[in-house]
């Protein structure tokens, strides 16, 4: 007698994959979206980092500048106010420090000195977590002659 060919599948074995699938299938979905949200967190940094670079540079910009409105000491807190939220990025926040020493670097008994600029930017992570990055510079009121 022979032997009779299967065809297709059973019932048993339907009932398994989709019980395996029903199985499965969630904890990989989950998985693509921690996927998703952790790619999220590194472009919000480097957006917050581009921010800060570019309000640093501004500031540089202002102490070499020869216009008499700008240059060292009109680089004052009251000059760069606080930006809650970024004009042209509304997810992000923007604060400027100065902290000033009244240190001479060239000649004794001058009123010259140096200060550190730090600009801070704040955002809201994908985890909803408030996130900041702060870069500093040092800045002299040297003028050479």
């Amino acid at each position: 007698m022979p032997k009779a060919r299967r065809n297709g599948f059973t019932l048993i074995e339907t009932v398994a994959a989709i019980v395996i699938l029903s199985l499965a299938v969630p904890p990989m979905l989950w998985a693509v979206r921690e996927a998703q949200r952790q790619r999220i967190n590194p472009m919000l940094a480097s957006k917050a980092r581009w921010l800060a670079v570019e309000k640093l540079e501004d500031i540089i910009a202002d102490r070499h500048s020869s216009d008499a409105a700008l240059g060292y000491d009109n680089l004052i807190a009251a000059n760069y106010p606080a930006e809650t939220p970024i004009g042209s990025d509304p997810g992000f926040n923007r604060t400027v420090t100065f902290l000033e020493t009244l240190a001479d670097l060239t000649t004794p008994d001058a009123n010259g000195g140096y200060m550190n600029v730090t600009v801070q930017v704040s955002w809201t992570s994908a985890e909803g977590n408030v996130r900041s990055l702060s870069i500093s510079t040092v800045l002299t009121e040297y003028v050479p002659t």
